[in-house]
């Protein structure tokens, strides 16, 4: 397993590291204190564009390769980052056409990184031109074990450029979609304002305008800024695959806070690398839900430098962020229980951002392993290396261990991209939170969960739920048909099939194209004030732990012959009128939430499908524990976590094997204080 840091050598040399006579000693010294850390990798040189390529076409790699020869001394391994996040002053000088346009119509100037549009040609040349000499020049040195693409992909909001290059590219791509213009004004539904068009060209970008535009062409704008990603992923790809073939590539995701497809982004990697922020959130669900969805992102073909299963965090925080409003100290312990829980759903490579605290630049006062005085004595390199120290004992056990759920959430891009758009039933309806109802339950009641877009093969899965699909192709409605068909439990809410993946609205009754499925038909939506609710009354065997009540959104709903009445509303002039339904279809059932509630119902929906559809929770413990676990061959490897200021006490009613200790106990177990528990349970061999 690989266990590291992000490192920027080009920040430790004299003035600021170093002696006059020897300017690169740090190094020397870092590389010594890492391995004494227990580190056995570094991520470098994803912003070192400038110094590699310090004058068009002149170029000097030697100092990274003194760099990684540093690491080769103490055994460090090294993922190199392609330079493209940053381009050089004298690039953007020279070629100012690079620099990205806003939707206002105005540039966005250079001295900082993400400084450009990724539609220019002129940057792809340059980028093709350092990514091949990058690999040429250090491809071969033995310490390579991955690339890492560019940094940060999107960031700052640069997802859209609207230069006249990106113009271009828009209307080649429109045209590559829609063929004619007539397909492209159905399609789209240009009719509406009457904003017809009759030559690619006068496709509008959507920039700053008096009111909305079409949702149509922002979801298409939307979708190509994507494609215009993934292509850009994808080129620097290939070239790393062709000149240096045994090193697998990733690229640093943030979950899904970038507005292009992940999954279609993960498809480009060999593995999937995360940006972890989790040392600045409060709540361990919120937590986990980032990491199974990037976890999510890459389920087969994965290539991780040891030939593992998993992903990587490539930045974790190692202390505090500097771009908060008050960016204050990582409480004692919270780096290594953030650190099990990366491990427990499943990470097979974690590095810490950064190594040392820079001395220079606008993250000068960004936590790091060390502070800026280099030395070791300080309390985050000690608890860094108590992780490092345990990280070799687990390391044998996880290899070739993985997360195996039996339920899934279904998540799509173009659905949340669609239900952006300002014309909503309610602004106050917001898919994540929508999501997370569920994925709490899910997570305090210790059931593990994937997500996947809904064209993916869903048979593994017992239950799958499907939180708002607003936005429902006709594929995506088939591929949920042939898995309730095929004896799948589908659970699926308010706000699902308004609109197809034109965004048109169907004539045929909501939730578009799956009614048959549901057996039942959405006959008016009520979208609820935040301050307003109505309330569930339920029949039949469903549990009821409080009064539910329903908000947001309440769907009106006419059952057909065969669907079951689960809940109704309890006021206003739909009294009485369903609110959830079960109705079985083939083999298996579809179930129909018509309303969002609060916390308490989704655990209460858990409970009752835990029933239904026979899923049960990893280990029985007190709620405040979260559990996690990674299975093999005949071994499961549990990971209990205390994220509770004060001890949980937990009672094993068999012996248990603590891979931290050694040791073997049973009875009553106090875990502290974010305290970390790893244990094993034996299968039966038969």
């Amino acid at each position: 397993m690989y266990f590291g840091v992000d490192y920027y050598p080009e920040h430790w040399v004299y003035p600021y590291g170093g002696t006059p006579e020897n300017p690169e000693k740090r190094w020397e010294e870092d590389a010594h204190l890492m391995a004494k850390a227990g580190i056995n990798v570094v991520r470098m040189g994803e912003f070192a564009w400038g110094l590699y390529e310090p004058e068009d076409g002149r170029f000097d790699f030697e100092w990274m390769r003194r760099a990684m020869d540093a690491m080769q001394r103490e055994g460090i391994k090294v993922v190199l980052g392609t330079p493209t996040a940053a381009p050089p002053i004298w690039l953007s000088q020279s070629h100012p056409e690079i620099l990205p346009v806003d939707e206002r119509g105005l540039k966005r100037y250079e001295g900082t990184r993400r400084a450009y549009c990724v539609n220019s040609d002129v940057f792809w040349a340059y980028c093709e031109r350092i990514v091949k000499n990058l690999a040429q020049a250090l491809g071969s040195h033995s310490q390579l074990i991955a690339w890492q693409i560019d940094n940060g992909l999107g960031g700052h909001t640069t997802e859209a450029s609207f230069n006249e290059e990106t113009r271009r590219d828009w209307h080649a791509w429109l045209q590559a979609k829609y063929e004619t213009i007539e397909n492209l004004n159905n399609l789209m539904g240009t009719r509406f304002w009457c904003q017809v068009v009759t030559d690619w060209s006068q496709v509008p970008m959507p920039m700053s305008a008096p009111t909305m535009h079409n949702p149509a062409l922002v979801l298409d704008w939307q979708r190509f800024c994507s494609d215009t990603w993934v292509w850009f992923i994808k080129k620097q790809a290939d070239i790393l695959h062709e000149l240096t073939p045994n090193c697998p590539v990733t690229s640093n995701l943030r979950c899904l806070t970038r507005k292009f497809d992940h999954f279609d982004a993960a498809e480009a990697l060999d593995f999937v690398s995360l940006d972890s922020n989790a040392t600045i959130n409060s709540r361990s669900a919120e937590l986990a839900c980032e990491i199974d969805m990037m976890r999510s992102l890459k389920k087969t073909g994965v290539r991780t430098p040891d030939q593992d299963e998993g992903f990587w965090v490539i930045e974790q925080k190692a202390g505090n962020v500097n771009w908060q409003e008050v960016n204050s100290l990582v409480r004692p312990g919270v780096v290594r229980l953030f650190t099990y829980q990366q491990l427990s759903r499943g990470a097979s490579g974690v590095l810490y951002f950064h190594w040392r605290q820079s001395r220079i630049g606008s993250e000068q006062f960004y936590g790091g392993v060390l502070t800026h005085d280099g030395r070791t004595d300080g309390r985050v390199f000690k608890e860094i290396s108590q992780i490092g120290d345990e990280i070799r004992l687990l390391a044998p056990i996880l290899k070739g261990s993985k997360v195996v759920a039996e339920t899934c959430i279904l998540y799509s891009h173009d659905n949340e991209w669609a239900m952006d758009h300002g014309a909503q039933p309610s602004k106050h309806f917001r898919l994540r939170e929508h999501i997370q109802l569920f994925y709490n339950a899910l997570h305090d009641r210790n059931i593990p969960v994937d997500f996947a877009r809904p064209t993916e093969d869903l048979s593994s899965y017992k239950v799958v739920f499907a939180p708002s699909l607003h936005l429902l192709a006709d594929g995506e409605a088939d591929r949920l048909k042939l898995y309730v068909q095929e004896g799948g439990t589908l659970v699926a809410t308010c706000n699902t099939g308004l609109v197809d993946e034109h965004h048109i609205a169907p004539d045929s009754g909501f939730p578009h194209d799956l009614t048959d499925l549901f057996g039942m038909e959405v006959e008016e939506f009520d979208p609820v004030p935040p301050q307003d609710e109505n309330h569930l009354s339920f029949k039949g065997s469903f549990p009821t732990s409080h009064i539910h009540p329903a908000r947001l959104w309440c769907d009106i709903i006419t059952p057909r012959e065969g669907a079951q009445v689960l809940a109704v509303y309890a006021k206003d002039f739909y009294t009485g009128r369903a609110a959830m339904t079960m109705h079985e279809y083939g083999n298996g059932r579809a179930i129909y939430i018509g309303t969002t509630s609060h916390q308490p119902f989704y655990y209460d929906l858990i409970a009752w499908l835990r029933q239904l559809c026979s899923i049960y929770p990893l280990l029985k413990v007190p709620d405040t524990i979260e559990v996690s676990m990674r299975e093999k061959d005949d071994t499961r490897i549990y990971f209990l976590l205390n994220h509770q200021n004060s001890p949980v006490r937990i009672q094993f009613l068999k012996p248990a094997h603590d891979f931290l200790t050694g040791n073997s106990f049973s009875g009553n177990y106090d875990l502290p204080p974010h305290g970390v528990l790893v244990v094993d349970e034996r299968r039966p061999k038969i």
